[in-house]
């Protein structure tokens, strides 16, 4: 799998991911490409130099910015990892759990806006769902390289799963409750449905509750990576406000 694009490669990098070989353009001298090289270096990372049109046939998302990584698959997480980790940062579980998104432009900034907002783990199914791939890491712009992935068997499983923990699982979905109104609180989990299809019935009756998103316009329905952002950004909100 290739990681293409100076922020994606720089946090790589950063990240500790196994980099079997880096491959730079020719020439580059800007203070950005030194640092990206230099950190490289101090990792003890293959590098190899090559002239545009070389990275050009190696590139997958044809904006390589002079740097392709070359590494091994993406390592996915398991469940009781995210959970793990939210603990040792002594915060309640806030997870993201995508039902059918098969896009990699949306996983890849649902990756991004829930790494910003700290949430502690993404969970998809390993069916109807795109895998994290060279696409998906670009548009993440770094963010898959420090966020937990679980791909589960089974969504719904993995909902019972966390509900047995002590996880509230929210539904985001027309005919929910009103987001605003939502007092959002705690361990949480929120389901945010593929294009198209949305949220499958079974998930939604497996969730604790449903909420929806305002719509104002004639358009009733919003990218699966927008509404994501919505809603995380709210719980995150209403944490900080209430001091939790």
């Amino acid at each position: 799998m290739k990681i293409e694009g100076r922020n994606a490669v720089s946090e790589a990098i950063s990240a500790g991911t196994t980099i079997d070989r880096l491959l730079v353009e020719k020439g580059l001298k800007d203070v950005g490409a030194n640092r990206i090289i230099e950190a490289a270096k101090s990792r003890g990372i293959k590098i190899f130099f090559r002239d545009k049109i070389a990275l050009d046939r190696e590139t997958v998302s044809k904006r390589h910015q002079g740097f392709i990584a070359e590494v091994t698959d993406f390592k996915y997480s398991e469940i009781e990892d995210i959970l793990a980790y939210a603990d040792k940062k002594g915060e309640p579980p806030f997870l993201i759990i995508l039902d059918g998104v098969e896009d990699p432009h949306n996983l890849g900034s649902v990756l991004r806006v829930a790494e910003c907002a700290g949430v502690h783990g993404v969970i998809f199914g390993r069916h109807r769902a795109v895998s994290v791939n060279e696409t998906v890491i670009k548009v993440s712009s770094g963010a898959s390289a420090h966020i937990r992935v679980a791909k589960v068997a089974n969504i719904n499983d993995a909902i019972d799963e966390l509900k047995k923990r002590g996880v509230w699982v929210y539904a985001a979905d027309m005919g929910g409750d009103p987001l605003y109104g939502a007092k959002l609180s705690g361990a949480v989990a929120f389901v945010i449905g593929g294009e198209g299809k949305g949220i499958k019935k079974l998930t939604r009756e497996k969730c604790d509750a449903a909420i929806s998103i305002p719509m104002f316009g004639k358009v009733n329905s919003l990218n699966a990576s927008v509404a994501a952002g919505i809603v995380i950004y709210e719980y995150v909100r209403q944490m900080r406000r209430s001091g939790d």
